[in-house]
């Protein structure tokens, strides 16, 4: 198989994605006269963090939206975080907001998640909205779960009745993407199974998948031998590896044999990005319609 038959451009995907929301944010312009807004909060300048609050600006940017960066130092108290996140629940003009993670060490993670309005929430961050996904009554999807399932729904793969197999159980992916692909909606109503760190003898588990997930953060976890022919697979890891980013995915190994496949760089990133603008005009449709 060419390895270019199989592969899954993530970056194509954002791109079509955009122009959708980019007609979108217009009509919202033209019936309110305001764009959708959206506030990130970052402490301190880790160079990771910084970088994907610049895609994030760009992404903004490609859609038409506004944007606007509060950055804190590393050294800002946890009241500070608290008294800005008050400040941009009650401005009726930012209609969605994202805290950069990790959060420094004297930071209570738990206690900013629960200071995020749920409606301005278009992460999925505060527990609220987390639990009305575990209900099945989401408001919010998680963005990078949100991009795998919305990767399946383009790429016209059937997800319905398949065994899901996703590796990696973080309650900013596996998790929640395991709740998105049992939901009783189309495109859903799939068999999951979610292996992580402890799992024993994963390459049983990893090997019956119809459809394999990998988002465990750990490099080129998944091999070749840990899957059957003709799996889609689908990559969320971002490793940095002598200075190249690479997948939980060995790439080389499992394109041979699987029938889809997202690469890393260039999969599920893009569309992630395209999902965090999806959810912050959302949620600005349902701020100014009360």
């Amino acid at each position: 198989m060419n390895r270019e038959d199989n592969l899954i451009k993530g970056k194509i995907i954002a791109d079509t994605i955009g122009e959708e929301l980019k007609l979108e944010s217009a009509q919202f312009f033209q019936k309110t006269n305001m764009k959708p807004r959206l506030s990130v909060v970052i402490l301190g300048d880790d160079p990771a963090a910084m970088f994907y609050v610049r895609m994030i600006e760009k992404s903004c940017q490609k859609v038409n939206f506004d944007f606007e960066k509060h950055a804190l130092s590393e050294q800002a108290t946890e009241e500070q975080l608290l008294d800005l996140l008050h400040r941009l629940n009650e401005d009726g003009i930012v209609h969605g907001i994202i805290v950069q993670t990790p959060l420094p060490e004297h930071i209570n993670e738990d206690k900013i998640r629960e200071a995020l309005s749920p409606a301005k929430d278009v992460d999925c961050f505060n527990p609220v909205n987390m639990g009305k996904l575990a209900m099945g009554n989401p408001d919010f999807l998680p963005c990078t779960p949100e991009a795998v399932f919305e990767i399946l729904k383009r790429e016209n793969i059937e997800v319905e009745g398949k065994h899901v197999v996703i590796v990696g159980r973080s309650s900013v992916v596996g998790k929640p993407l395991a709740l998105i692909l049992l939901l009783k909606m189309p495109h859903a109503n799939a068999t999951v199974t979610v292996c992580h760190s402890r799992t024993k003898d994963l390459a049983s588990y990893t090997r019956k998948g119809d459809i394999v997930v990998a988002a465990a953060g750990a490099a080129r976890l998944v091999k070749g031998e840990m899957i059957k022919d003709g799996t889609i697979v689908i990559d969320v890891g971002t490793n940095e590896e002598k200075g190249k980013l690479v997948g939980d995915v060995d790439f080389d190994e499992v394109s041979r044999l699987a029938s889809r496949i997202t690469p890393v760089p260039g999969g599920v990133g893009p569309v992630t990005n395209m999902m965090l603008m999806k959810n912050t005009l959302q949620a600005a449709e349902r701020q100014l319609a009360k």
